[in-house]
């Protein structure tokens, strides 16, 4: 019995090992106060498609570009997060993930995971009157995302956001602006 309790806690140890392996280093901090998200957020309204402008850069999405995020709501009250994007002009790469409510009063909290059991915070930091951008972050400090409906909006949508996110607090000089050739429909086909 001893015997097997230690081999479990091994087994275990190697597995916790093996995923902090898997893990990479995680990006510096560009916001050491990040703010509480400052409104509530109509799920149903910020489904569809999103096209990002600029984001903090990070592994997973390290010289991203025409990179979209698509949400839908699943059966069981978890969102489907499908992102997209491409380096240089390659073919896409996809992930899909799902995320589930952190903040039931606001829905501006999500945990997001693609992969495992793993979930990171999703936060809805602001977002516009008629969800057609959105500025997203999470407490750490370390990622932030703008995504805007069109995947070419004005340069004064633009220059708006960068001023919101500065006044957010976030330090300018991480953000990565991403490329966006096009919109979704002309760069690739839908699926069925």
């Amino acid at each position: 019995m001893q015997r097997k309790i230690i081999a479990t806690a091994l087994t275990g140890t190697a597995l916790l090992l093996g995923a902090c392996a898997y893990i990479r280093r995680p990006g510096p901090v560009g916001n050491h106060a990040v703010p509480q998200p400052l409104r509530s957020v109509n799920l149903s309204r910020y489904m569809g498609l999103w096209y990002e402008q600029f984001r903090y850069e990070a592994w997973f999405e390290k010289d991203m570009d025409d990179v979209t995020a698509a949400y839908s709501l699943n059966d069981d009250g978890t969102v489907k997060v499908v992102n997209r994007g491409r380096r240089g002009f390659g073919d896409f790469r996809e992930s899909v993930g799902k995320a589930k409510i952190a903040d039931p009063e606001t829905y501006s909290k999500l945990k997001v995971s693609f992969f495992g059991p793993f979930y990171g915070n999703y936060w809805v930091l602001d977002h516009g009157d008629d969800y057609d951008w959105t500025i997203v972050g999470e407490p750490s400090g370390r990622y932030l995302w703008v995504l805007t409906r069109s995947a070419h909006p004005a340069p004064e949508v633009l220059a708006s956001l960068e001023a919101r996110v500065k006044a957010l607090g976030y330090d300018w000089s991480l953000v990565r602006i991403t490329k966006q050739s096009g919109s979704y429909l002309e760069l690739t086909p839908l699926r069925h």
